[in-house]
């Protein structure tokens, strides 16, 4: 994370040239707090670009470089193009010495190996990321960090357990909320053979006994064919044999007479 910019006063008055501040690779910027009025600033954005990804930037203590003048502020909002989604405008509120700030701080999970749950499996399940927290602004802490050694399955960790920073104080005090908890594995079953693939076997199977049942059928028909075939020829040779005797007989016949 980077602690210290550089930025320029700005004497931009309309749209219009906020816009073109804008096309030439610059952020609108304001400075507010303290006993000194408000400042307009301008700041590069190639130089700013990787730092707003960070997760902690609303609650880090920037040294800012107004030409060449140091001043510490605390960025307060970032305001993103609904489009593009580039940095469209920065707040920045001076830092006064003494002075309390309400801020969102970053939780961070330390001695994973060493949590009795997540070693049989289980899984952290983080219910707040950032807490809100009022700060001396001198004194902003990193982050909060929470201890899992020694947390099992089922374990809930809430506020109260939490080690807060001397020079911190909560806003929520009503409530012991959870911060995180260690939740059971969760068992995957393995899948089932699929119904269509035996469905798909036992169709194949019928579709071959039906094809073997259709050559047989075809066969017997065949042979059928043939049989009547053959059964067709001889009563035609033998009427063909009764045809041929009769002429013989009757001739005999006339003779006698």
């Amino acid at each position: 994370m980077i602690n210290n910019l550089k930025a320029s006063v700005r004497n931009t008055k309309t749209k219009g040239d906020l816009s073109s501040l804008r096309e030439k690779g610059f952020i609108p910027a304001v400075l507010y707090g303290g006993e000194v009025p408000n400042l307009k600033l301008s700041i590069e954005e190639k130089f700013i670009k990787d730092v707003l990804k960070s997760e902690n930037f609303l609650s880090t203590v920037i040294d800012l470089n107004i030409d060449g003048k140091m001043e510490k502020v605390i960025p307060r909002e970032v305001s993103y193009h609904v489009i593009s989604d580039r940095p469209t405008h920065i707040d920045f509120m001076r830092v006064v010495k003494g002075a309390k700030i309400i801020l969102e701080i970053p939780v961070n999970f330390k001695n994973n190996n060493e949590c009795v749950g997540l070693k049989k499996g289980g899984v952290l399940n983080i219910v707040r990321r950032k807490i809100e927290l009022k700060c001396q602004a001198e004194s902003i802490p990193d982050n909060i960090e929470v201890d899992l050694s020694g947390k099992d399955i089922g374990a809930s960790i809430r506020i109260s357990s939490v080690k807060l920073p001397s020079s911190a104080e909560l806003t929520i005090k009503d409530r012991d909320f959870v911060v995180a908890t260690i939740a059971a594995p969760t068992i995957v079953k393995e899948p089932e053979k699929p119904v269509e693939e035996t469905a798909a076997d036992g169709a194949e199977g019928e579709a071959a006994a039906a094809g073997e049942a259709g050559e047989a059928g075809a066969q017997s028909k065949d042979g059928e064919a043939a049989k009547k075939d053959d059964k067709t020829k001889e009563g035609a040779a033998d009427k063909k044999q009764q045809t041929d005797k009769k002429p013989g007989s009757e001739k005999k016949q006339t003779e006698k007479k």
